[in-house]
């Protein structure tokens, strides 16, 4: 059986383990002895790595015949020295994962002023975060290209799932932008990004491939949450003007509203052979309303703010 390394084995790629778990043999690696404990439970060996610790990673080195790269970058600058650190360990090895996925961001193509983005696009960043997985991607692609890998990234919208809803903007009371000055945004769910992941390790075809990893249905944000408002029961933020809300939420939030764009997920269908659970929000929203028992619990989750 061959062996597949994870490394940043967080929600998405917990939720990917019962499938994973019957084509590899998993590896992942951990910070700490719970976490090291958590994996055993699910069937994975764990191995104690830090990436911002270079000579920690030595032993990832030669392990495995697959990666599955789902750790977030650094939280400031502009490139990606966590990856860099992975690459360059991994480099020192004969034995170099053949495949590699890597779960990147849609925040690399910038503003598209609500247009379309396929993945031809060229990356336009706006902020900080973006750049620094723009960096990772590029990272990635030299060693892909020197190593003669396989290559699949994985351009992920906002993720979302009955645990990880973005309640904090009801707690907040912060507006959100009227309609007809709207920003669109995208989504896909968790257990399909986790899906995904698993369909892009079978990918057959070789070389570097990139997908917008987004489900079938585009949203301006105020309409996203006036659904999940809907759905929870929960009252929906003031809609402001576009430039009111500038000027009254923090540069971080402004920065998610700005920008606008539309994902072309066409080739993802067409090539991944990954049917989505839920191709649409609208979807998961209406079966979530109807689920007294999972609306509790999400609401459980809920910031509070003092």
């Amino acid at each position: 059986m061959r062996t597949l390394l994870i490394v940043g084995a967080g929600d998405v790629a917990r939720r990917a383990l019962p499938s994973l778990a019957r084509r590899w043999r998993v590896l992942a690696t951990c910070r700490s002895p719970q976490a090291a404990a958590s994996l055993r439970t699910a069937g994975v060996l764990p191995i104690p790595a830090d990436l911002d610790h270079a000579a920690s990673l030595s032993r990832l080195a030669g392990l495995a015949d697959a990666l599955l790269l789902t750790a977030p970058p650094p939280g400031d600058g502009m490139q990606d020295a966590r990856t860099r650190k992975l690459l360059s360990a991994l480099a020192k090895a004969e034995r170099i994962p053949q495949r590699i996925v890597y779960i990147s961001t849609s925040g690399v193509y910038g503003d598209a002023g609500g247009g379309w983005c396929p993945e031809t696009r060229p990356p336009a960043p706006d902020n900080a975060r973006a750049w620094r997985r723009l960096d990772a991607e590029r990272q990635l692609r030299r060693f892909a290209g020197r190593h003669g890998c396989q290559l699949t990234i994985l351009r992920a919208p906002g993720i979302y799932a009955d645990e990880r809803l973005p309640l904090g903007r009801f707690a907040s009371g912060a507006p959100l932008i009227r309609p007809e000055e709207d920003s669109w945004s995208n989504h896909i769910h968790a257990d399909d990004l986790a899906g995904l992941c698993v369909a892009a390790l079978r990918r057959r075809a070789g070389g570097a491939r990139v997908y917008n990893a987004s489900d079938c249905q585009p949203l301006p944000i105020s309409e996203w949450y006036r659904r999940l408002a809907a759905a929870l029961g929960l009252p929906m933020p003031a809609l402001l003007p576009r430039d009111e809300v500038r000027a009254s939420v923090s540069p971080l939030t402004w920065s998610y509203l700005r920008e606008s764009r539309r994902l072309d997920n066409r080739r993802l269908m067409r090539e991944l052979g990954y049917r989505l659970r839920w191709p649409e929000a609208a979807g998961y929203l209406a079966q979530l309303a109807q689920d007294e028992t999972r609306r509790a619990k999400a609401l459980a989750t809920m910031p509070k703010i003092r």
